[in-house]
């Protein structure tokens, strides 16, 4: 990273810092550290397995995508390929859409792809997580609605996710449909970027021409996979079961601490949980904690700072395993790529 994107990352896990600060100091801080100190050990390691699991889960829907690509990754090298691409996602601001052009970077170098080949793979990951999400809203809330009356902050939060889906759906819809207008006028807009630029050492014309193909890659690959239903419809599978293996881990920090959450609830509160994660900090961290706490205590009636200690447990495990574990795969890949 140049000092940049160093100061960037300083200044989101600052922000990420005060809002988890602030989240101590309205929910009570020290009730908050008696429940994680009470947190029984074992169901704390039977979560980091689900989490693992989940990793996992999600690592084989990454292998499903790439093979429709035409790319083949070993079943253990998709595992440490996503915690590397979360690892991008959870250190950049905006999560997953900070992520992405690094992951695509990291997906050429590991499997020897171009690069516009990769971001259509991991492209197409992150749609198949959003509409399985959105599977398990639906499901989740609609059972939920059986068993209780829905309030004015659930359904602000789910009109916000089906509203957002609407919007990316209809995005996707007319970037297909005006790809080759898109494609000119981001060339166009490059190569007189390339032509202002002081001391130019590369001609704009070929600038242009360069990104052009490019995109013209990347709208090939989507093509191609969007062919491939089988495979498609095997990765959507995957993609559900990283989501129940999230589930089952938030249920059992949970258990960790003497508590119980209904299945269902979990189901649609860990995808609309995640949608702060498109806030500008690393991963979202800090915001997509305050969302959980702000969605699970009145849907569950237990106390903000137990419910507060079960979602630092579980985040802290989902947010900071990829970290680990993807971070070091990072280095290792860089090295290999590098030898």
């Amino acid at each position: 990273m140049d000092g940049w994107n160093w100061r960037a990352l300083l200044i989101g896990f600052t922000g990420a810092l005060i809002l988890l600060g602030v989240l101590f100091f309205v929910v009570g801080a020290k009730p908050i550290l008696e429940s994680l100190t009470s947190a029984d050990p074992a169901l704390v390691a039977m979560t980091l397995a689900f989490v693992l699991a989940w990793l996992g889960a999600w690592g084989l829907l990454f292998r499903t995508v790439l093979e429709t690509l035409g790319i083949g990754l070993p079943i253990r090298m998709s595992f440490f390929a996503y915690a590397s691409a979360a690892f991008a996602n959870n250190v950049t601001p905006f999560g997953q859409a900070g992520g992405e052009l690094l992951t695509a970077g990291l997906i050429s170098k590991v499997a020897d792809a171009r690069y516009e080949t990769g971001l259509a793979g991991i492209a197409t990951v992150d749609v198949l997580n959003v509409v399985s999400s959105l599977v398990l809203i639906f499901v989740g809330v609609g059972y939920y609605a059986t068993t209780a009356i829905i309030g004015e902050r659930l359904e602000t939060a789910v009109g916000s996710a089906v509203a957002l889906v609407v919007v990316l759906g209809t995005s996707m819809i007319l970037i297909w449909r005006y790809q080759e207008s898109i494609t000119d006028r981001i060339a166009v807009g490059v190569g007189k970027i390339a032509d202002w630029l002081p001391g130019k050492t590369a001609d704009p014309d070929a600038v242009a021409e360069n990104v052009a193909q490019r995109l013209r890659r990347f709208f090939d690959r989507i093509g191609q996979m969007a062919t491939q239903r089988r495979q498609l419809a095997i990765a959507f599978g995957f993609s559900l079961l990283g989501w129940l293996f999230q589930t089952i881990a938030l249920l059992t920090a949970f258990a960790a601490i003497g508590s119980s959450v209904p299945i269902y609830i979990a189901l649609f509160v860990i995808p609309l949980g995640n949608l702060a994660g498109a806030t500008p900090l690393p991963g979202g961290l800090g915001g997509v904690e305050a969302a959980f706490v702000a969605l699970l205590v009145p849907t569950t009636g237990i106390p903000a700072a137990t419910v507060t200690a079960a979602v630092l447990i579980y985040r802290g495990l989902v947010y900071w395993l990829p970290v680990v574990i993807g971070g070091g795969s990072v280095v290792v890949f860089g090295t290999r790529t590098v030898a």
